[in-house]
């Protein structure tokens, strides 16, 4: 797995602004090697929706020799460092962002005295992406035709000389959104919120990429990769290029709700406000609110991809092949579709907790054969407190369970480096220094027993249909809070729940609806399980129904929870349960059996061994570290029987374990059990 950082190396003590990251500096290179790392997430270049001119800025601009003195050099140069040092660096690309920011400039407008924060000094006046579309600033920036020779031209034909008006989101009133999430409270600047189904916001987002490739990053981020689904949260989007989209989309469908209407001039806003609905309120039961999803699903699957395949086009075109990657958020189904476009899947976890193994078994299931990289996520969750405990010297079991938890369970957390803390919070997280190195270095030391193929033996389907709503009503307010309606009871978050307390390793396996992502299950992806679970599964697909059929008919047991599909085959095979009744959701027992409280995770390591993966989340509050488990019995299910168990601790000690069995089982007692501990079970020396 890759070891990522999140890399936006924004000031302490100061707001994160969006979207310029701060001036990057040859140390960040030494830091970054002691954290062992391979891959740079939210890394550079992210200036360019403010301007082109200013991106080449970030990415090329001179550096005066005050700056040389303490090693600050440019985005290109900072890559080249890394690339010495083998740390691949990825161009960010903020999507939804289109910024004006204030300005005091001198008066013949040939230098920028003061830029977002202000000093009172020179001419007072705006730059942003609307000064940039209408060459504003001969005299600081190139024209917009030295990057568009043929200008840009919108999908009326018309030419564009203001990204914003032409690119913006739009409410049900036609008002412009902004993206409050990056918005500070305190400044004057302004986001608006963009919109990639507008073609010429593609256009300009290529030119981004080119340039952030020319730059020498290894790859591509897009973030906000859903755009423009996130606006759903400020009742958009409206705009003449969602209304043309949405329009083409029904012709093909007719649902019968526009029985009689006139297709060719539907407008889905002033149908919806002739009715009463503002697309805000009670969004869910709106008219036609389906196939709107529905549309923007598999519109964001059709714009992600095109600007996927021209970075690649462009990266070859270069010489090279990218890493091509987005801002999956947390992974919701939306998602889905746009998986098969990337090589790393990066989630920003909605919320961050202490404890979360059954969200990263999600996590594992979703990204599938490949890497991902998960970043914290200051809104909603425990970041806040963490960086003020560390800033006392105090949560080091914490942040050190924050990227065990991770690996253990099939994923990679990556290490803070000045990264996000909202639009309200004036910080950045950064860990300390000695902790981020002691951790990542015990993961890179031990990789050979971190692997994403599991033995578990139990799967718990996670079915996209079934849980949309529940879910859609659990986590229904804004990106700003990421509050949980915790009333809501969605029964798959239960089943994962409930198993991941009791130390039961399980596996997930993710259903779409085959419309807005294709329906990929199998009797195959389910035929190595002894166990299948269906949460509330009361939506079936006919390819899923084939696939529960064939992993019956193999031998295979199926528990159901809640609601029940009336497609699920009749056999003797199926069963049902309570979703927090765990006897009744594992009709042949326990895989891991142990008299403590820890999650557990079963891999499948490249020769043949299985490590047992455990995280001890016993944390004391008093004392300020995680307790030690001590003469903690272990009886372990393994598809192998094994000749040798060794137990490894987060401090790197190895230590033989008499191993006894009993059938198929296998039977340890570790005398300790700390943060972290693998216990791998193996033939031979130990790998």
């Amino acid at each position: 797995m890759h070891r990522g950082v999140y890399f936006d190396a924004w000031f302490p003590r100061q707001h994160c602004y969006h979207p310029s990251l701060p001036p990057r500096r040859l140390r960040m290179v030494d830091d970054l090697v002691d954290f062992r790392a391979t891959v740079l997430v939210w890394a550079s270049m992210g200036g360019g929706s403010l301007s082109l001119p200013y991106l080449e800025q970030e990415a090329f601009g001179p550096v005066d020799a005050r700056s040389r003195f303490y090693g600050f050099v440019n985005d290109s140069e900072f890559i080249a460092a890394c690339h010495e040092r083998g740390i691949k660096v990825l161009g960010i690309v903020f999507e939804a962002q289109g910024w004006e920011f204030p300005v005091e400039l001198t008066e013949d407008e040939t230098e920028v005295l003061a830029l977002n924060e202000l000093r009172g000094v020179g001419k007072r006046d705006w730059m942003g992406l609307r000064e940039f579309s209408s060459n504003r600033y001969p005299k600081l920036w190139k024209p917009v035709e030295h990057y568009f020779p043929d200008g840009l031209v919108n999908s009326d034909g018309e030419p564009v000389t203001d990204l914003i008006e032409e690119c913006v989101v739009r409410d049900i009133h036609q008002q412009p959104c902004h993206a409050h999430w990056v918005e500070c409270p305190d400044r004057e600047h302004r986001c608006y919120y963009m919109d990639r189904n507008n073609p010429v916001w593609r256009e300009y987002l290529k030119a981004v990429i080119r340039i952030q490739l020319d730059a020498g990053a290894d790859g591509i981020q897009l973030d906000e990769a859903e755009l423009p689904m996130g606006a759903f949260q400020y009742g958009a989007c409206f705009c003449k290029d969602c209304m043309k989209g949405f329009r083409a989309h029904l012709q093909d469908r007719r649902p019968a709700e526009l029985e009689g209407v006139d297709l060719a001039t539907f407008h889905y806003g002033d149908w919806l406000l002739a009715q009463g609905y503002d697309f805000k309120d009670g969004r869910e039961s709106t008219p036609l609110f389906g196939d709107y999803y529905a549309f923007q699903c598999l519109s964001i699957k059709k714009y992600f991809a095109e600007l996927a395949d021209y970075a690649r086009e462009y990266g070859r075109s270069l010489g090279r092949e990218i890493i091509l990657s987005g801002n999956f958020f947390n992974l919701e189904p939306m998602y889905l579709a746009l998986a098969d476009d990337v090589d790393l899947v990066i989630t920003e976890m909605r919320n961050t907790t202490y404890r979360q193994p059954e969200w990263y078994r999600y996590v594992a299931a979703f990204a599938g054969d490949k890497d991902v990289v998960v970043v914290e996520n200051p809104y909603g969750g425990v970041v806040p407190e963490l960086i003020g405990l560390l800033a006392e010297g105090r949560g080091h079991d914490l942040f050190r369970l924050s990227l065990f938890e991770a690996a253990a369970l099939g994923a990679n957390m990556s290490v803070p480096y000045g990264s996000w803390m909202g639009s309200v919070i004036e910080d950045s997280f950064y860990a300390p220094h000695g902790l981020a190195t002691e951790v990542q270095s015990f993961l890179a030391d031990h990789e050979q027993l971190i692997a994403r193929p599991t033995a578990n033996e139990v799967a718990v389907v996670f079915s996209v249909e079934s849980t949309r709503e529940l879910i859609g009503k659990a986590d229904a307010s804004d990106n700003t809070t990421n509050l949980r309606d915790d009333s809501v009871v969605v029964p798959y978050r239960v089943v994962t729940r409930t198993l991941a307390d009791a130390a039961v390793p399980f596996d997930v396996v993710i259903w779409a609806d085959g419309v807005t992502a294709p329906d990929r299950a199998s009797a195959e992806a389910l035929a190595r399980y002894s166990t299948v679970v269906l949460p509330d599964v009361h939506a079936m697909t006919q390819a899923q129904v084939v696939a529960v059929a064939g992993y019956l008919a193999a031998g295979g047991t199926v528990v159901a929870t809640d609601r029940v599909a009336k497609l699920l085959p009749k056999h003797e095979g199926v069963r049902t349960a309570g979703h927090a009744e765990l006897d009744e959701l594992l009709p042949h027992g326990r895989q891991v059996e142990t008299s403590v409280s820890v999650a557990s995770n079963l891999q499948q390591l490249a020769d043949g061994s299985l490590a047992l993966h455990l995280v001890n989340y016993d944390y004391d509050r008093d004392a300020d570290a995680v307790r030690t488990l001590t003469d903690v019995p272990l009886r372990v299910r393994l598809p192998k029987h094994k000749q040798h168990a060794t137990a490894v601790a987060s401090n790197g000690s190895r230590t033989p374990l008499e191993l006894t069995r009993d059938g198929d089982a296998h039977l340890v007692r570790l005398d300790e059990v700390g943060v972290y501990t693998i216990v791998v079970f193996h033939d031979g020396d130990l790998p």
